[in-house]
């Protein structure tokens, strides 16, 4: 017992109902988080799929490392994966025939290329929604902008053979349903074939110049930024070329999907008004300093983070001091390329002592800004991309 409070840096109240064997969720998180590559002071959301959400101070690396890394898995880990013996097939309605790529085929054979790509969550910031929506109660964390290295989707549809009806493409990994059935999948879902042809859109087998870690998708996964993550398929075994919208699970309403016409927040809508979300909307975070900043009158703070806008860019990110009054231009990098996320910074000072918010808003280059507020509600807490905020206070 005390080697347990050791380990959690307190002393654990109650320890005499303590029942022989258990390990404190606290330390059970901390080893989760270990074997899985994290950063200990990312959240778990829940281990049954994995959810890890990542505290958005930790999210201050122009490129997001492994370690700080959001995780959304809706199936189970793959174990003993063999990736000398892994084998990609293409198929569907859409292809002359089936057709089947070893790993090593895939690098040898077509030209490999590195795009640093901005993946979020659908339901990055479902946790702001009121009433609550059903999901993990995400913050603003469920963001990464990685470097992904592989073949373009392109490249192998066009080697495999793409009929001219072909109007999307799925996938399908090898993460087992959370009920163990084989016959369920855990998630399949797909993108329309004007995506899939996208340059950018790879089958990437490296992030950050090393293997894809597993909970990312080892040895090899779809990669198509802007969209909504859950299009970026994990362990893939399968591309499936079709002549209609793909039909695999998490592709029914309402999954990754929100009202054409607005609904009363609590209710629920027809599968009618409902739409497949595709680009993301324009989005931006404070990744510095930590909220909760406390510094002295007279020195200037310097505020840093980054914007993204899905299919667009962004052309603009401002920041307010006085709960959207007035708002100031950030300096705004350009993309490394596309769907990469754009950095931003500035120096702000303050009036007098006292408590502000620091507020961001980014414009994309159709000039849509990020609302003030959480957007309409909807069934599924989907694309909150309201203004980051963080609190400061000057002393």
């Amino acid at each position: 017992m005390a080697s347990l409070s050791a380990a959690l840096g307190t002393e654990i109240v109650f320890a005499g109902n303590f029942p022989t064997g258990y390990v404190p969720v606290g330390l059970a998180e901390q080893d989760s988080l270990k074997s899985l590559g994290k950063d200990p002071a990312l959240k778990v959301l829940n281990d049954r799929p994995w959810n890890v959400e990542t505290p958005i101070h930790l999210l201050d690396d122009k490129v997001t490392p492994a370690e700080k890394m959001f995780v959304r898995n809706n199936g189970l880990l793959p174990e003993n994966i063999d990736a000398s013996a892994w084998t990609l097939a293409v198929q569907g309605e859409s292809v002359p025939e089936e057709k089947n790529y070893t790993l090593a085929e895939l690098k040898s054979k077509f030209r490999q290329y590195t795009y640093q790509l901005t993946l979020e969550c659908g339901g990055n910031g479902r946790g702001e929604f009121y009433p609550p929506a059903e999901g993990n109660q995400w913050g603003q964390g469920a963001v990464s902008c990685a470097l992904w290295t592989g073949i373009r989707l392109s490249d192998l549809l066009r080697d495999a053979g793409v009929k001219k009806d072909a109007v999307y493409v799925g996938y399908y990994g090898a993460d087992a349903h959370l009920s163990g059935d084989p016959k369920k999948e855990s998630i399949s879902r797909g993108i329309p074939i004007e995506k899939a042809m996208q340059e950018e859109t790879l089958i990437a087998f490296q992030m950050n110049g090393k293997d894809i870690p597993l909970a990312h998708g080892h040895p090899l996964r779809l990669v198509a930024g802007g969209y909504p993550a859950s299009v970026s398929g994990k362990w893939l075994k399968t591309i499936a070329v079709r002549n209609k919208v793909h039909d695999g699970s998490k592709m029914e309403s309402p999954s990754y999907r929100v009202p054409i016409e607005p609904v009363e927040p609590g209710e629920r809508t027809s599968d009618d008004n409902m739409r497949i979300i595709e680009s993301m909307p324009v989005k931006s975070i404070i990744t510095f300093p930590k909220s909760g900043a406390e510094f002295p009158l007279g020195r200037t703070l310097d505020i840093r983070g980054h914007a993204w806008a899905g299919e667009e860019s962004v052309s603009k990110v401002s920041y307010s001091i006085d709960f959207g009054v007035t708002w100031q231009a950030c300096t705004l990098e350009k993309p490394v390329n596309r769907f990469a996320w754009q950095h931003f910074q500035a120096q702000i000072k303050f009036p007098k002592k006292g408590y502000y918010e620091v507020w961001a808003m980014a414009t994309d280059d159709k000039g849509r800004s990020q609302p003030m507020v959480v957007p309409g509600w909807n069934p599924k807490g989907y694309l909150n991309n309201a203004c980051h905020r963080i609190a400061v206070k000057v002393s």
